[in-house]
């Protein structure tokens, strides 16, 4: 049974073409300009990944800084002790503790978006895998939050970090900022995403990595970009 859309989403989608890929130059245009919601919305890119999530030689996992931000308030735990716990709080931390934060967490709060951890803190933080695993707030090594660097971990989630993983379906989905930013704006911090993404490819894929991207925005219709200009973002990111 095919999504019933509203009159404003159809009217909006009318400017979209659905029979041709565009520049990501035209696609970020096009996604400001059908911003569906009276809000300010949040942009995001949908890639359809040539990889086999199944397979662990195949997993797409990682994390970027966006040069711009994510437009979006982040709220930041810390799980440190001594010298690194005051690093955390010093950095602007919303909440940082070791037993005490995790009994918290066991008690059913959950009012963060991002939890950091030092090494030394797994070992706790382990028990609370099958709270924090399934909404994707578990520390991880290789996403940048399990780490000794707690001021520059809390620094860029609260600057604009953000974390991509495949899903099972094979597609990523990740934040690029908000209708408000400027095209420019947009531009850069998809060409950094675009970039970590493609550094992300695991030794196990073989012929296309990436499929097909498109461009949203929340309630908005989605804007499918030409992959080859995509792809070519990431060699941009630095400029």
């Amino acid at each position: 049974m095919a999504q019933k859309r509203g009159k404003r989403y159809e009217e909006l989608s009318k400017k979209i073409d659905r029979s041709r890929e565009y520049t990501p130059e035209e696609g970020v245009k096009l996604v400001k300009d059908t911003s569906a919601a009276k809000f300010d919305t949040t942009v995001e890119i949908h890639l359809r990944m040539g990889v086999d999530p199944k397979q662990a030689d195949q997993m797409v996992r990682g994390s970027a800084v966006l040069p711009n931000g994510t437009g979006k308030t982040v709220r930041v735990i810390v799980f440190a002790q001594g010298d690194r716990a005051r690093d955390a709080q010093t950095a602007g931390a919303d909440a940082v503790g070791a037993e005490d934060l995790a009994k918290r967490i066991e008690g059913g709060w959950l009012d963060f978006d991002v939890a950091i951890a030092t090494p030394d803190m797994m070992g706790q933080v382990g028990r609370l895998g099958r709270v924090l695993g399934p909404r994707g707030l578990m520390p991880n090594p290789k996403s940048g939050t399990v780490t000794l660097d707690i001021t520059k971990a809390v620094r860029d989630a609260k600057g604009g970090r953000i974390e991509f993983r495949v899903d099972k379906t094979g597609v990523i989905h990740t934040v690029v900022g908000k209708s408000s930013f400027s095209e420019q704006a947009l531009l850069q911090n998809l060409a950094t995403a675009m970039d970590a993404i493609t550094r992300a490819r695991p030794t196990g894929v073989k012929g296309d990595y990436i499929r097909s991207v498109h461009l949203t925005s929340t309630q908005g219709p989605s804007v499918k970009l030409e992959r080859g200009a995509a792809m070519a973002l990431a060699g941009r990111s630095a400029a």
